[in-house]
């Protein structure tokens, strides 16, 4: 029999190290003060090379005018407080990178298969100048377009030339891949591995082009009858178009499964077609892509062969056969796997108030509706390039805060240290200067202040070290009589902390202003 006295040491014991450890806990607790969260948010825009549409402008500009536009387009998205871009370096089976695969693009230089000169990679220039600025890049790929009527004359190193029995041609004069091959398959899943592979990407995505929208095609069906009967005899029992819509869910799966095999924290997007039926909900009509794109995009989602969602919501709140709150909320519904759902938002409208007021209520919609997640993406970045009042409206308003981009909590997460920090007072100023024990892993930084027991932030680039604040802040407010109150507060306390590519943040480290 165990002695009784020990027993009732060891609940002693117990009793004691339970109650030192809860008291652990609470001081801890309360060496943290209560600092406002960040707010998170996908901002972003597409950055659309096909026919030049947005970059480059036209396809004579120098290396130097290229790199120009890259600054001016990066610059303005940093000013406007946006945090990523998504860049088309495949707009149809070229490249706008170096590529052993494939061609570079005539989009670039006028030519299919000639370098810029003087040489640069743009994809590369692209994520560099993205990543300073604390913003991710995400690489925009078109998997079956093989040559754009805009894209000039097939060339000799054209897949159109080199592999002939992977294309077929449409009416309206474009080329496509035939997605039902293996080959196809194959292909423009090699694409996706070299970049992964090459460059320090944050994202892949797709848009809507699988198989064509009919209208390629003069309304005529998709010319893959000699792929349909191989399919057959070869003992295939489904349908035409239920063959058509396996052939594109096998490779988004492959897609999916490729990325995460190499670098599993690279995001996948998708962007479809906003609608997936007519009648899914009730009220809507419009283009059926399951029917005549064969992208069964609702099982994409249901399924989560993707890390975020951005069908293209392009409608406005009031068009009520394609209304955008309808069409978002059906969305949401059908998002089973709970992965980041930034709707594409159309902003390629009339320059008018009434247009830009539509563009502000649609993202405080997605906020309201998406709190947990919130985000969009802009079609395209043109309008905010041009136009002033667009633009001034959304920095000014939704976007008045600089955000951090959402959590993506099924990614391999290894916490950061906190930074290490210290503060000098210099006159009136306060300078916080930080270190970090692996500089390499930090994507931001953080700066907390709080004046008054008012905490507020600002987000810093990863080559940044420094920062001043003033001593006393002054904070005007309105009293009851519309009389206006202007107030010191005094700096209490300052915080930092350190955020890393896939936007987890640190523990912050505090500091007292004596």
């Amino acid at each position: 029999m165990v002695n009784k006295r020990v027993i009732k040491v060891v609940i002693v014991l117990l009793i004691i190290i339970s109650g030192c450890t809860s008291l652990q806990l609470d001081q801890s607790e309360k060496t943290l003060p209560n600092i406002p969260k960040v707010e998170r948010e996908f901002r972003g825009a597409w950055i659309a090379s096909v026919a030049n549409i947005n970059w480059p402008s036209r396809k004579d500009l120098t290396t130097d005018e290229q790199k120009k536009e890259v600054i001016g387009i990066l610059d303005k998205l940093k000013n406007d407080n946006f945090n990523a871009v998504i860049f088309q370096a495949r707009p149809q089976c070229d490249a706008l990178y170096k590529s052993s695969i494939e061609p570079w693009s005539y989009y670039l230089t006028g030519n299919q298969g000639k370098a810029p000169d003087p040489y640069y990679d743009p994809l590369e220039f692209w994520i560099d100048e993205a990543h300073k600025r604390g913003m991710e890049l995400h690489v925009w790929l078109n998997p079956y377009r093989a040559h754009h009527i805009a894209g000039g004359e097939v060339t000799e190193f054209s897949v159109v030339e080199k592999h002939p029995d992977w294309v077929v041609k449409l009416k309206e004069g474009y080329w496509w891949l035939d997605p039902s091959k293996k080959e196809v398959q194959d292909y423009s899943n090699s694409v996706v591995v070299d970049i992964i592979n090459r460059y320090d990407i944050d994202g892949i995505h797709f848009d809507d082009y699988f198989y064509p929208y009919p209208s390629y095609n003069n309304e005529e069906d998709f010319p893959d009858d000699e792929s349909w009967k191989n399919y057959l005899n070869n003992g295939g029992t489904l349908s035409k178009s239920d063959w058509r819509r396996e052939n594109i869910n096998v490779f988004i799966q492959r897609v999916y499964k490729s990325i995460k095999e190499i670098k599993p924290n690279v995001k996948f997007g998708l962007s479809p077609f906003g609608i997936w039926r007519p009648k899914h909900p009730e009220s809507i009509e419009g283009f059926d892509q399951y029917d005549k794109l064969y992208a069964d995009a609702k099982r994409w989602i249901n399924e989560g062969w993707v890390d975020y969602w951005v069908p293209q919501l392009y409608w406005k709140i009031n068009t009520i056969p394609q209304s955008f709150p309808v069409l978002l909320g059906w969305w949401k519904n059908e998002n089973l796997k709970n992965r980041h759902f930034w709707p594409g938002i159309n902003i390629d409208r009339e320059n008018n108030e009434l247009n830009n007021s539509e563009v502000i209520n649609q993202i405080m919609i997605v906020r309201g509706m998406l709190p947990d997640s919130p985000g969009n993406l802009f079609w395209s970045v043109g309008p905010i390039l041009t136009n002033k009042e667009l633009s001034d409206a959304i920095v000014n308003g939704p976007y008045k805060k600089q955000a951090l981009v959402p959590q993506t909590p099924w990614f391999k997460n290894t916490p950061l240290a906190s930074p290490e920090i210290i503060t000098l007072k210099e006159n009136d100023m306060i300078k916080i200067s930080w270190s970090h024990e692996n500089n390499k892993n930090v994507f931001k930084w953080i700066v907390y202040f709080n004046y008054g027991n008012r905490w507020d932030y600002t987000i810093l680039n990863s080559d940044t070290f420094s920062y001043e604040v003033p001593l006393t802040f002054e904070y005007k407010s309105t009293n009851d009589n519309d009389k206006k109150n202007i107030k010191k507060y005094v700096l209490n306390e300052v915080a930092v902390s350190a955020v890393d590519r896939i936007s987890n943040e640190s523990i912050p480290t505090f500091r007292k202003i004596e």
